[in-house]
């Protein structure tokens, strides 16, 4: 889609410091951040929410999840915890349709974030 931030970032014509990626997904921090750290984890395909998900792309939400396990690594996460989320719809809170994981951690977040 040529209007979409995540896949104008996808396609390297916006330059962005990425904290991860590979042929299928890419990370970045999130410029509104919700917790000292919050990352997201994005499709380079162009999926506007979960709810079009199929079975074929099994193996890009598997990728989502290592690829968040990276990050959580690098970011110094792994060990006391973190929360992955993904939000469907706007009231949600979803604000770009382009499939993406958030990563939050670096303080307690209690039951709701």
């Amino acid at each position: 889609m040529a209007d979409c931030l995540f896949c104008t970032i996808a396609r390297g014509t916006m330059k962005v410091d990425k904290l991860y990626e590979d042929e299928l997904v890419f990370s970045i921090r999130d410029i509104h951040p919700r917790a000292p750290v919050h990352v997201m984890v994005i499709s380079k395909e162009h999926i506007p929410t979960a709810t079009e998900l199929t079975d074929e792309h099994g193996p890009l939400l598997g990728r989502l999840f290592a690829a968040a396990a990276k990050v959580a690594q690098q970011e110094g996460l792994h060990e006391r915890g973190y929360r992955l989320a993904f939000n469907v719809g706007e009231h949600a809170g979803m604000t770009i349709s382009h499939l993406h994981l958030h990563m939050l951690g670096g303080r307690p977040l209690g039951p709701e974030g």
